[in-house]
């Protein structure tokens, strides 16, 4: 009876629904609120009191040229480097990683503190360290805006080291690496078709992560002298508020549309299940007389 107690008072139980709808709300509130203040700001007629959509047809009638041509340049550049920070860190993060892990378990802590340690640095100090190797870094292949993938790429490594662990402390990648090589499989094909499909949960969060990142940075491009996406907002700002925010939002819902597209590109493909050819059928009863 005692055991009895015991094992159902270990039982985990799951959130009731009440639970989930209370967290999702709050969670949910936390991101609209700011967002409807937004779009109530950007709506707002001024002394004159109301509110119409004419802003929002100005900005749109005009093409988003002149002054605002510019922030199409920078959302262009904030995108690729969204994509080149992402790409650097994972081509360069997962293969050591798991390199540490299968070979080299003893190299895990130190691994850890280097991944872990820029975030404890702040922006403005790695600005000033950076300078230098960016100086000398463009004398080689240049000072384009795409260089500063290579410092996003440090600012985004803890965060993306976090969710890549978590993944990877839950999979037994030494026994799958082990196996897929007794079968005869080369190091490469053990890495992209064994590994990395077992770890797609932590390098999309990693990835997601990592793209949030990039399109909201400011103080590293802007000390840099580079222009993405957040610093061609202040320019406008300056001289129009209202399209400011605007654009803001514009780029929120480029944003979340570039997130959704690296949701979809981790998904599996679901497929109809076929019947097994091993499995016996079952006679019918006029197939078999008694």
């Amino acid at each position: 009876m005692t055991a009895g107690i015991r094992s159902v008072r270990g039982v985990a139980h799951a959130p009731g629904r009440a639970t989930r709808l209370l967290i999702l709300g709050a969670v949910g509130l936390v991101f609209a609120v700011p967002i409807l203040a937004m779009i109530e700001f950007t709506l707002r007629r001024g002394l004159v009191g109301g509110y119409d959509f004419q802003r929002w047809i100005e900005l749109f009638q005009n093409g988003l040229t002149g002054e605002y041509a510019p922030v199409l340049v920078a959302l262009a550049n904030s995108v690729g480097l969204a994509v080149g920070t992402v790409v650097i860190v994972l081509v360069l993060l997962v293969p050591t990683m798991l390199l540490v892990h299968i070979r080299f378990p003893r190299l895990r802590r130190t691994l850890e503190i280097l991944c872990i340690l820029p975030i404890s640095i702040p922006a403005i100090v790695l600005v000033v360290g950076l300078a230098p190797v960016f100086s000398g870094l463009a004398r080689f292949v240049g000072s384009g805006v795409w260089t500063l993938a290579f410092a996003y790429g440090i600012t985004v490594l803890p965060f993306a080291y976090r969710a890549i662990q978590s993944n990877l402390d839950g999979v037994d990648v030494r026994t799958l690496s082990e196996a897929a090589r007794s079968l005869g499989a080369g190091w490469l094909s053990v890495l992209l078709r064994v590994l990395v499909p077992n770890l797609r949960r932590g390098i999309l969060a990693g990835a997601f992560i990592a793209v949030a990142v990039v399109l909201g940075e400011f103080t590293i491009a802007s000390l840099l002298s580079r222009v993405n996406l957040q610093t061609a907002l202040v320019v406008v700002s300056k001289n129009d508020p209202y399209s400011a925010v605007i654009l803001s939002l514009l780029a929120l819902f480029v944003a979340f549309l570039l997130l959704l597209a690296i949701g979809r590109l981790g998904t599996e493909r679901r497929r109809p299940a076929r019947a097994d050819p091993t499995t016996p059928t079952t006679p019918t009863s006029g197939g078999v007389q008694s």
